[in-house]
């Protein structure tokens, strides 16, 4: 799944107030959270792209990310590049109360945070199913993704 997040890396692009979150596009589980996030952002704060896409390549690029990066949810925000724990506690402190409470959660150790995210994520495809093809936005969801 990638190495622990240590510091978060800053990238070059401008992004959406909230970030742009990068996806398993044939994840049922990430395709869930991408649900999920989009029904508690009433705002539009967060852009998505899936990590198998041009656009996700593109945004990994401009980043300058060279390294091994979890295959499940990573967010590019405010310059940086936040994985595994820390992109999904990022995540729930951009939604609308009560999600970010959740961000209380980053006291606890990324190793101890880290290991109960790669946990999910290494049997996320067992456990939610995996699909053909990436997500297909809705045309009205169809400008909260990159392309």
């Amino acid at each position: 799944m990638g190495s622990q997040e240590g510091p978060a890396r800053p990238v070059s692009t401008a992004a959406p107030k909230g970030g742009i979150v990068l996806f398993d596009g044939v994840c049922n589980l990430c395709n869930g959270i991408v649900r999920f996030v989009i029904a508690r952002d009433p705002h539009g704060r967060f852009r998505f792209a899936a990590l198998q896409s041009d656009a996700g390549r593109r945004v990994i690029a401009a980043a300058g990310v060279t390294g091994p990066l979890p295959d499940s949810i990573i967010l590019v925000h405010e310059g940086r590049v936040h994985v595994r724990s820390g992109a999904a506690l990022r995540i729930a402190k951009g939604l609308r109360f009560p999600w970010p409470l959740m961000f209380i959660a980053i006291i606890v150790p990324p190793i101890l945070r880290d290991w109960v995210y790669d946990l999910i994520a290494r049997r996320r495809y067992g456990w939610f199913g995996k699909s053909a093809t990436c997500m297909m936005p809705t045309p009205e969801l169809l400008e909260r993704f990159l392309d």
